[in-house]
């Protein structure tokens, strides 16, 4: 298998030059947005610049760009108005809600001791609040003199900024077991259980994944390949299986739907297509992003795993299979585990990306944030089945173990 892409499909062009106009504004400039975009597309900035300024070239003349320019501009006006809306109800909530429970924290008392001491003395305040004159004078004394604080204490401070680090790093889904896990990767020695504590003290918590929601639509009387998966998702090398499925999403304009191909070996995303309508068109976009990246031979013997959805068993899909030279399997009856992995990538896209946003403006706002997760997710995700380690590491040591074998031999 080619390890490196020499071409991309047309449909790959053709979104990453409509996000270059669309996501222009987000940007100072417009080569700052083509080197933004084309860093997650995986092409250079001189590349996608030269084709943009061919579809500019390819445009019907000015009164369309006009029109398209116009209708940009009421959108991202649109989208600036709701911000703004947003804003200000947090803003205002932000006066009724405080920290603490039925007993406010000991670093609050501490804090309210050191602004009324001098009016109200502090054995008053001490018993009021319950809290032994003996331990706000070591409060005190930690405070002008820090190495006085308990070793535990300090080391927790260092501890601190390391996982808050690597939590905003993770764009906030990172719970304490992957910041543990990051944490080692970076030689920081560190007990889990300390980073479980010391998140829960910080407020810091990760992503959870809600319910399913069934998508697939199928024909009981349209012929359908055998399986050949039965469930086994674990493979030996790349380019061996592909599952694939899609989900939707909830904007402002409808549905928007979202189709990716992962390679089972590492979980890499390979593939993938935002669209406003559920047709074999649309996941075949997919597929064809998926064997332009990643150039599947005969010899590969490569399976490509689906559930019984109509678009995967239409036609032109099947038969773009055969060109290909891939090799159809469809999950059995139901069987709720037929295309398990697909079905869980869904789940981390949509816990990940969907969901943490209450709604979503327009398909381009969709895409834009799909492009920067599956960047995310295949160059920097740890992913635990694999061992803790990035889709894009995992490959790049399969193949640096090949050409080990290769040069031993």
């Amino acid at each position: 298998m080619s390890k490196t892409r020499n071409k991309f499909s047309p449909e790959t062009r053709e979104r990453a030059i409509r996000m270059v106009y669309e996501h222009r504004a987000d940007h100072a400039s417009e080569w700052e947005a083509m080197t933004s975009i084309a860093g997650m597309i995986g092409c250079t900035a001189e590349t996608l610049r030269r084709w943009c300024r061919e579809e500019a070239s390819r445009r019907t003349g000015p009164a369309a760009q006009a029109a398209d320019e116009k209708a940009r501009i009421k959108l991202l006006e649109r989208e600036v108005k709701e911000l703004r809306r947003a804003n200000e109800i947090l803003r205002k909530a932000s006066a009724y809600f405080c920290d603490g429970g039925a007993r406010p924290p000991r670093e609050m008392m501490m804090s309210f001791i050191d602004a009324h001491r001098e009016d109200l003395g502090i054995e008053p305040i001490c018993r009021e609040l319950a809290v032994a004159p003996s331990s706000y004078r070591e409060h005190a004394a930690r405070l002008a003199d820090p190495a006085r604080r308990p070793a535990r204490a300090r080391r927790d401070d260092g501890m601190r900024e390391h996982i808050k680090r690597v939590h905003e790093n993770s764009f906030g889904l990172y719970g304490s077991r992957k910041v543990w896990h990051q944490l080692r990767r970076e030689g920081i020695s560190v007990a889990r259980c300390t980073v479980e504590r010391l998140m829960r003290s910080m407020g810091l918590a990760g992503i959870r994944r809600g319910k399913k929601t069934v998508t697939t639509v199928s024909n009981p009387k349209a012929p359908c390949p055998l399986d050949k998966v039965n469930r086994e998702f674990r493979v030996a090398r790349p380019n061996a299986l592909w599952v694939v499925d899609f989900t939707y999403v909830h904007t402002w304009a409808g549905f928007v739907y979202v189709a990716f191909v992962i390679d089972a070996f590492a979980r890499r995303i390979v593939g993938w297509k935002v669209s406003t309508s559920a047709t074999a068109g649309f996941v075949l976009d997919a597929l064809e992003q998926a064997i332009h990246a990643r150039s599947p031979v005969p010899d590969d013997g490569l399976i490509h795993h689906s559930d019984r959805g109509v678009q995967y068993l239409a036609m032109n899909y099947t038969q773009r299979l055969a060109e290909a030279n891939l090799v159809p399997s469809v999950g059995s009856v139901g069987d709720s585990y037929d295309n398990a992995l697909a079905e869980t990538i869904n789940g981390l896209y949509k816990a990940e990306v969907i969901w943490r946003q209450r709604s979503w403006p327009s398909v381009s706002a969709v895409e834009m944030a799909t492009l920067r997760w599956v960047h995310w997710y295949n160059e920097h995700r740890l992913f635990g089945p694999i061992g803790y380690i990035p889709p894009a590491e995992a490959e790049a040591n399969y193949f640096a173990a090949i050409e080990t074998l290769d040069m031993a031999a």
